[in-house]
């Protein structure tokens, strides 16, 4: 079983722990790794809340500079808590740990460990040395290590949806990123740990699974690709949802297009990177594509999958970006039509490839000012976007309660769109029936028609597309 712990002020005399986690999906599933090892290995238990805490970790985010600030600012609480609880650990994990190990455990002095995203086994060991009075430090990184025989502890989210890392690392080096520096090269999981783990999931009722990798189509274990590890567990598990997150461009496979499209219980939805919208930008952040590339390979996806929504990743003002490059990011932007996207303004990281070769030099008020307008152009756009799902039919499957109305449910479609509907007797996992009524920029309402079945809904063999 994968176990799955209600969190707790516990009387227990067990040592307690405490992770709080910021970042990408990758970083959620780590926590999953480390909640296992310091459950069954260091004997402790998990609590909710830090102040309930003998051990404290953070699990960090490098990519950009809000999240490493939002880290340092709680660091500084975790460390008024020693003045109450003398013997309390602190530590730092993830990818700040190698990173700024020096400035975070030497000059700040807000930690006690410091373990990098390949060094997870060695937690026990580094708090027995903070024990003895000493501070710890792990973050070598390793070609080798993927946790494939660590079964993860879902202490949080929904019971609905899951997240399985199946490769870690990457080898693009991407001029902007410091992924590479943190968390090592490529290196894929064995396909049948993946297999084990889906099985244990499905086992405990989970509805939705996404594939995790840095560069999740450069997945391979013995010949085998990432379209050969979905279809093989989507036909496993022909009543479970399955996603995969995130791909390159550079090297998306045809092959597993024509899965999505022709496989019911692979979700119509594809989150596809692109940056920019401007091929020396894309250049100078070595992206090997052009912007010609790109749009071509949309138009296939497009052609391939019918109903397919896309989403993306957008870096506003990148070093030497000029307006009219900013301009063909929008242009792209707008001629893609996407129906979601994660923008941002671009932050120097130290020890990237463009921290050491290019300046920094687009104006503040103009990286405000860009990043504004690409978020503008964007909302505008997912209300048309939006606005066209009136009328169609969904199967959704419900994750929880409507945040602003407990009487409502909230549940997502196969194309990855929220829904929110009235609360008649169905549970959360159940999928069901709902027709679209209205619709925001980020939210889609509606009225659910029955519950129903991945099978009942698409039909057995058949192509994804309803109306």
């Amino acid at each position: 079983m994968i176990k799955e712990l209600a969190l707790q002020k516990s009387t227990d005399t067990k040592r307690k722990f405490y992770i709080e986690t910021y970042g990408c999906q990758m970083n959620f599933a780590d926590t999953e790794v480390v909640n296992a090892i310091l459950i069954d290995q260091a004997n402790m238990l998990p609590v909710d809340k830090p102040e309930f805490a003998d051990v404290i970790f953070v699990n960090t985010c490098s990519i950009r500079e809000k999240a490493e600030t939002t880290v340092w600012n709680r660091l500084k609480q975790f460390r008024q808590y020693k003045k109450t609880n003398k013997d309390l650990v602190v530590g730092v994990m993830g990818c700040m740990a190698e990173r700024v190990r020096k400035k975070i455990i030497e000059q700040e002095k807000l930690v006690d460990i410091v373990v990098g995203p390949d060094a997870y086994r060695t937690i026990p060991q580094l708090i027995s040395e903070v024990d003895d009075g000493h501070k710890a430090v792990n973050v070598l990184l390793s070609m080798e290590e993927t946790y494939a025989d660590i079964t993860p502890v879902r202490t949080t989210g929904n019971g609905v949806s899951a997240f399985v890392s199946i490769m870690r690392g990457c080898d693009n080096m991407c001029t902007f990123c410091v992924v590479p520096y943190t968390r090592g090269r490529e290196r894929s999981r064995p396909v049948e740990s993946i297999r084990e783990e889906v099985r244990q999931l499905v086992e405990d009722g989970y509805k939705e699974i996404t594939l995790l990798g840095q560069n999740v189509n450069s997945y391979i274990d013995e010949g085998q690709r990432l379209a050969d590890l979905m279809r093989l567990v989507a036909e496993e598990h022909t009543e479970v949802r399955f996603r995969f997150s995130s791909p390159h461009p550079k090297d998306f496979p045809d092959e597993l297009l024509h899965l999505i499209a022709n496989t019911a219980n692979v979700c119509n939805y594809v989150h596809m990177p692109a940056q920019s919208g401007n091929t020396e930008v894309l250049e100078r952040m070595k992206r090997p594509y052009t912007r010609e590339e790109y749009l071509a390979l949309i138009d296939k996806i497009r052609q391939i999958i019918p109903g397919v929504t896309l989403s993306t990743d957008i870096i506003s003002s990148f070093c030497g970006e000029t307006e009219e490059q900013h301009l063909d990011t929008m242009s792209l932007m707008q001629i893609v039509g996407y129906d979601m996207a994660y923008m941002y303004a671009y932050s120097e990281r130290e020890r990237t490839y463009a921290h050491r070769k290019y300046e920094d030099d687009v104006p503040t008020e103009d990286k405000k000012r860009r990043l504004t307008e690409i978020i503008d152009q964007q909302m505008s756009q997912q209300v048309g976007i939006n606005e066209k799902q009136i009328g169609t039919r969904h199967i959704v499957l419900i994750e929880g309660h409507s945040k602003r109305d407990k009487r409502q449910l909230s549940g997502r479609t196969d194309t990855n769109k929220v829904v929110i509907f009235d609360d008649n007797g169905y549970e959360i996992g159940d999928y069901v029936e709902v027709v679209i009524e209205r619709t925001t920029s980020a939210t889609l309402f509606g009225t659910a028609l029955g519950k129903t079945s991945i099978a009942q809904f698409f039909g057995v063999g058949v192509v994804k597309e309803k109306v």
